[in-house]
């Protein structure tokens, strides 16, 4: 088909729909989108709540436990042992299918009875492990999101195989790691972003194969660096023994990392965070072919629109967010991964190479199921009802086709056919409960405006005890009483506490008491991360420096003197500080 051009139902700006996404969408068998891409990311994200958790009680065993859904949500919410355990039934819930009736209308009901898990986690593979969400294969880990094969980790989003750390984001295959941001392979790493296979590195950005950096920016295969100059290893080692005095101070390491971003502003930066990729759009893509319009994903093929794909494999997907592994043919869904094949419009459907699955929550090891909740080693299925397979083909035909004929208009009049995700009040949670509102922040009234739930903030559980100024300079002169403490967070003014885990690790390494709260330790890495957005813009090279003489190049560029013509997408936006080279351009600068 021809390229369309389309109104997005939501936020009504024109989107385009280009012939290989129509065959794409012919391929596996459902209409085109009627929402632009940005919003049916927003939507996604809008079912999936990371960060926010609750103390309630399992509505099945009666104990107290965290949850991401409060005790006033109409949910019935059972702990992950009540969950994952075999004494309840999820087919007890079954219904059958009402052709009077929309089907979303349906689902919706079937959503407000089937048991939800309090947790988003894989229960069964966690190990003194309480305080964490999305997470599985965790030990002896506290208060950390969207994370596998984790072992002694605080405060971390975005983890694969992480030892002994504290404070990280998007960060894969290292141990000894502290405050570091889109990092890989490393070890003793500390302040630090976009580094890989690093060793005693601190305060550096985009350094690959270096061992003892500091402040260093754009470096490869180096040793005994400082400020990006080097240095003989004696000279080093006396120079890190000052700096690791002034580091174990809370405002010198606040100073440190002001010194160091602004040398990192000063150099150019790659339009694309990746390697080993070829015909890709986005940024941080890694090991990619064929991948457009993706963000912070590896091992993407033949796929477009897909976020935060971190245990890569996947392969003809569109508009899929979260997870990955051996999966193939998937479409608007989050949280899907581990085998899923030809999975379209859920979440949390995976385990055991679940196939064949639309319109359904927390199914896994499942194939054939449409419209289904809690669903466990089953198929067949519609509205938790089994059937035969000849039966179940034919109702799954007849609802498509009455989606089509009778579908779901929601308060706003967005009208919800058989190809579109879930509706959005469908989400169990409010908006500014959600990831959508970490990626798209909106206030209280616009949500409302939007028809989207808004949850207002509850008090603090704990009086606060001291304040994060009163806290002292020095990690040295820390007690251990300070684990009693309830600390007002310098930024948000909520309370949080320095747990002995903490406080050793923070001994071990001379880091002072961090003065944030968790959560604003999480937002202020967070915003060290690009949006996920393109903009398009011109090469800054201008011949023998960047524009305006910022930067003086050190290397010769294939355009001689005069500024580059390339032009590339990037999701460093134009306001943005720093300094963005086309790769060419910028392969030549990195030493």
């Amino acid at each position: 088909m021809n390229q369309e051009n389309e109104a997005c139902q939501n936020c009504k700006s024109e989107f385009t729909i280009e012939p290989d996404d129509f065959a794409f969408y012919e391929r596996i068998q459902v209409p085109p989108p009627t929402f632009c891409p940005e919003c049916r990311l927003q939507r996604r994200f809008m079912f999936r709540n990371e960060r926010h958790l609750y103390k309630r009680t399992c509505d099945n065993c009666k104990k107290s436990m965290l949850a991401t859904i409060p005790n006033e949500s109409p949910y019935k919410v059972f702990c992950g042992s009540c969950w994952w355990g075999d004494k309840w039934n999820p087919l007890d819930y079954g219904r059958a299918y009402d052709p009077k009736r929309p089907f979303f209308e349906q689902l919706k009901e079937l959503f407000l009875d089937v048991p939800v898990v309090a947790l988003g986690n894989n229960y069964p593979t966690l190990t003194d492990s309480e305080y964490v969400n999305e997470t599985g294969s965790a030990k002896s880990c506290y208060l950390i999101f969207d994370a596998d094969f984790c072992e002694h980790v605080r405060y971390g989003t975005r983890l694969t195989s992480i030892k002994d750390s504290m404070d990280l984001l998007s960060v894969n295959e290292s141990e000894l790691c502290y405050e570091d941001v889109n990092c890989r392979k490393s070890a003793r790493l500390f302040f630090s972003e976009d580094c890989s296979d690093c060793i005693d590195v601190y305060f550096s950005k985009n350094l690959a194969g270096c061992t003892n950096c500091f402040g260093c920016v754009n470096l490869r295969n180096k040793s005994n660096y400082l400020w990006n100059n080097p240095l003989s290893a004696e000279e080093y080692q006396k120079e890190i023994g000052v700096l690791k005095n002034i580091l174990a101070t809370a405002s010198g390491a606040e100073e440190l990392r002001r010194k160091a971003r602004k040398i990192w502003e000063s150099v150019p930066h790659k339009f694309l965070h990746g390697f080993n990729n070829a015909n890709v759009s986005g940024d941080y893509l890694y090991n990619s072919k064929n991948a457009r319009d993706s963000f912070q994903a590896r091992g993407l093929e033949d796929s477009r629109f897909c976020q935060l794909i971190k245990d890569g494999g996947v392969k003809d997907a569109y508009d899929y967010t979260i997870w990955g592994s051996n999966v193939r043919l998937v479409y608007e869904c989050i949280d899907v991964g581990a085998g899923a094949n030809n999975v379209k419009f859920s979440f949390v459907c995976a385990l055991g190479n679940t196939m064949n699955t639309n319109y359904s929550v927390w199914c896994l090891d499942v194939a054939n199921l449409f419209g289904c909740s809690g669903i466990r080693n089953k198929k067949y299925c519609i509205l938790n009802r089994e059937y035969s397979p000849e039966e179940y083909e034919i109702l799954r035909k007849q609802i498509i086709i009455d989606m089509e004929r009778n579908p779901y208009v929601d308060s706003k009049g967005r009208v919800w056919k058989y190809g579109e995700f879930l509706p959005y009040h469908f989400s169990f949670y409010a908006y500014n409960e959600t990831d959508a509102f970490e990626h798209f922040p909106i206030d209280k009234s616009t949500a409302i405006e939007n028809g989207w739930r808004w949850r207002e903030e509850t008090p603090p559980e704990h009086p606060i005890t001291t304040k994060a100024g009163e806290l002292p300079e020095k990690i040295s002169d820390a007690k251990d009483e300070i684990t009693k403490e309830v600390i007002q967070c310098a930024v948000c003014g909520r309370g949080y506490r320095i747990i002995p885990a903490d406080l050793d690790f923070l001994r071990r390494f001379s880091s002072p008491l961090p003065r944030l709260c968790p959560n604003c330790r999480h937002t202020r890495r967070f915003e060290r991360m690009n949006p996920m957005r393109l903009w398009t813009r011109k090469c800054q090279c201008d011949g023998k420096s960047s524009e305006h003489g910022m930067y003086a190049n050190i290397g010769v560029h294939a355009h001689g003197d005069t500024s580059c013509p390339n032009e590339f997408e990037t999701s460093y936006a134009p306001d943005q500080p720093e300094i963005v080279y086309c790769g060419s351009c910028y392969q030549t600068e990195v030493i």
